[in-house]
């Protein structure tokens, strides 16, 4: 009986839900907008990550069969293939819808034929002045033959007659000029530069006749595979990373993306020289780029654009963190969670900085993925080692997209004094803890930070992460020996209440979840519920089935990869999956089991992915505050009724909307409203925010 899909095909399926958001007529145009260039974004970096490592395995041994599946790597790929283009002409049609009503508002891409006789002289005098002398066009001959395209660079790609013969020639869009062009008298309204150098290229060739011509873009395998034997003992870790993000740019081209149409002996040429199959040419018939829908909104006059963007939200005070106090008084008398991004993550910032100040700080440690662009949480960091304190960086270089961000990062750390770690052969460091020791008296005493996100201001204010501060005890002293293995390169470490992979992450779910089996076969309330990113770890799969089977209920907030099929009869029947995208990207991982008076409730680094189960570090953490466990049930009680922007995961793989007589319910939404309501009337410590939004939902709120 089959009860798992391939998760390639199901991540497409979750991009699709970002292209729902796009064509979704209640969500304001221009956030429609990025919707649009967020799913061009995330398809980018599937090509380059997943459909590149399939490519790479479709070369060494295409015989490996999926388990989820039972597709080899070349069968994946046409699959994937075949359901891009579907996703291409979607993107094509939303992209003319929003584009025509962002016409009416003078604030769209233009077509060139839509110029009058004094805008099309200025584009093309622009041209002439502002473009040309950029451009270096290289023509394809026996003396220069076919050059290296840049991957997600820009090309014009022609076919010209010259003295009766035909070459192909190549000319870069050139990434240092400005990309938007903006038309005289016609609003806000713009040409793209790719598109003016696609209507006056003929311009450049005045003694060669263009046949024909196109925009061309193509994606390569970013798939970088380290070999960290190649290190020597006394070699710099970070200039080895330095060196294999070079190799990046240069690895095999997966896709080559074709603006509006391509003549098949252009498209022969390029196949051949690119090696790549017309399967894995995709045409497009709006911008390949995308990325410009930011910055055309960044530049739009505030009062056109104001009204078609989310109305703005600010991150709410945590009753809990009273910010005219100082904060490490404060979570060394209870317990903290910070619900972002609808609480500010200035309450952990504000704790970091005593931290750094305060004179019975001894230590900080901490690990880091990624980080925002000009971190607060470098610049205390920094500040800690430069007044003394013992400061430790867990430091992971291999963050895919961010390593040299990370790299500076470190580099500016260790200069300020930090003792600075790099993580393990063959895993990643994916944990998110802070660990600060307080000497009190001559007690050491320990302030534990465990989160679902990362230390990124940024993505605080994006993404729905949960952030545990806790002065207890038992979790400080787990803390302290996590720290004592890391630097002791110890995976395998021992630990009383933490859950750390690869060590006893995984061993602890399938133990709960057997808990919650013999409950249920005991005729006893049983009932699991979990909410995570992506869901593909099969020996986790097949104990949720087994579970389903026993009768436990379980209920599942995945947003996007899921290889579990719900509602299989006699498999997965007691099995609810939901998935929610929206205004935010829902990023934390909450792991629950149990009944509402015994319920054991854990927050986590990790999804269900075997590749965070067995081959990263990854942390979970108990709550065992009462009043915070309360809140993270009625947060999951909340999620589930969302009926906006949640889908139900079908048994065919499918996400299918939810057809209710509920009143629309959006749990964003109803986040946003009450952190504001708890900001302006909570005076109480002991009333929490989500106690208020199950008390809102009882009166109908």
């Amino acid at each position: 009986m089959k009860i798992t899909q391939n998760r390639e095909l199901s991540w497409l399926q979750f991009n699709k839900r970002v292209l729902e958001e796009a064509a979704d007529p209640r969500v304001p145009l221009l956030e429609r907008a990025k919707f649009l260039s967020i799913f061009t974004s995330n398809l980018d970096e599937f090509y380059m990550i997943r459909c590149g490592s399939l490519y790479d395995l479709s070369l060494i041994d295409d015989t490996k069969i999926d388990k989820k599946s039972g597709m080899v790597p070349s069968q994946q790929l046409d699959a994937i293939f075949n359901q891009t283009s579907e996703l291409y002409k979607l993107r094509d049609n939303i992209y003319k819808d929003i584009n025509h009503t962002l016409d009416a508002l003078q604030l769209s891409c233009i077509s060139y034929k839509t110029l009058s006789k004094d805008q099309e002289k200025f584009v093309k005098n622009y041209f002439d002045t502002d473009i040309a002398p950029l451009l270096s066009p290289q023509i394809i001959d026996p003396h220069h033959p076919f050059p290296h395209l840049v991957n997600k660079a820009q090309y014009l790609f022609l076919e010209i007659n010259e003295d009766g013969n035909k070459h192909f020639a190549l000319i870069p869009v050139p990434n240092f000029a400005n990309r938007i062009v903006y038309i005289p008298n016609f609003g806000h309204c713009y040409m793209l530069i790719e598109q003016i150098m696609f209507h006056y290229i003929e311009r450049l060739f005045k003694n060669c006749k263009v046949l024909n011509k196109t925009i061309v873009r193509i994606t390569r395998n970013a798939d970088i595979n380290l070999n960290e034997d190649q290190i020597d003992d006394d070699d710099d870790y970070r200039e080895y990373m330095k060196h294999i993000l070079k190799k990046r740019n240069r690895l095999a081209p997966i896709r080559l993306e074709v603006y509006k149409e391509i003549n098949s002996d252009s498209l022969e040429y390029l196949c051949s020289h690119l090696n790549l199959k017309k399967e894995q040419v995709f045409i497009s018939k709006c911008p390949l780029e995308l990325a410009h829908i930011f910055k055309m909104i960044d530049l739009a006059p505030t009062i056109d654009k104001t009204p078609l963007l989310y109305k703005p939200f600010t991150p709410q005070t945590n009753p809990l963190l009273n910010p005219e106090l100082p904060c490490i008084s404060q979570v060394m008398n209870h317990d903290v969670l910070l619900f972002y991004p609808y609480q500010s993550m200035d309450g952990f910032l504000k704790l970091l900085k005593e931290a750094s100040e305060d004179k019975h700080v001894v230590s900080i440690k901490i690990t880091i993925y990624r980080l925002a662009k000009h971190s607060k949480i470098v610049r205390y960091l920094c500040r800690a080692a430069e007044n003394g304190k013992d400061v430790t960086v867990l430091m992971e270089l291999k963050a895919r997209f961010d390593e040299q961000n990370n790299i500076s990062a470190a580099e500016e750390l260790e200069e300020s004094g930090c003792h600075i770690l790099y993580g393990f052969e063959n895993y990643k460091v994916h944990s998110k803890i802070c660990l600060i020791t307080y000497k009190d008296k001559n007690e050491f005493k320990y302030i534990t930070q465990i989160g679902t996100g990362n230390y990124n201001e940024k993505t605080s204010t994006m993404y729905t992460d949960l952030s545990y501060i806790t002065s207890r005890k038992e979790i400080g002293k787990d803390a302290v020996t996590f720290f004592q293995n890391m630097s002791m390169s110890n995976l395998e470490g021992q630990y009383q209440h933490l859950w750390v992979a690869p060590s006893n992450l995984k061993s602890s779910i399938l133990k709960e979840m057997d808990n919650q089996i013999n409950l249920a076969k005991q005729h006893k309330p049983a009932r699991i519920r979990i909410k995570m990113n992506s869901f593909t770890d099969l020996d986790i799969i097949r104990k949720i089935s087994e579970a389903s089977m026993a009768g436990v209920k379980i209920e599942m907030v995945i947003r996007g990869i899921c290889c579990l099929l719900p509602g299989i009869e006699n498999a997965t029947d007691n099995v609810t999956i939901h998935s929610i995208v929206g205004r935010y990207l829902e990023h934390s991982r909450i792991y629950c089991f149990g009944d509402e008076k015994d319920v054991k409730i854990y927050i986590a680094s990790a999804d269900c992915m075997t590749r965070n189960t067995e081959k990263r570090v990854e942390i979970g953490c108990p709550i065992q505050d009462e009043k915070l466990k309360h809140q993270i049930l009625e947060y999951f009680t909340l999620l589930m009724k969302d009926n906006v922007k949640a889908r139900k995961l079908d048994n065919d793989g499918q996400f299918k909307q939810i057809i209710t007589q509920e009143a629309p319910l959006n749990s964003q939404e109803k986040c946003m409203n009450l952190a504001i309501q708890m900001a302006k009337e909570i005076k109480k410590p002991e009333n929490g925010l989500f106690q208020h939004i199950i008390k809102s939902l009882r009166k109908g709120a």
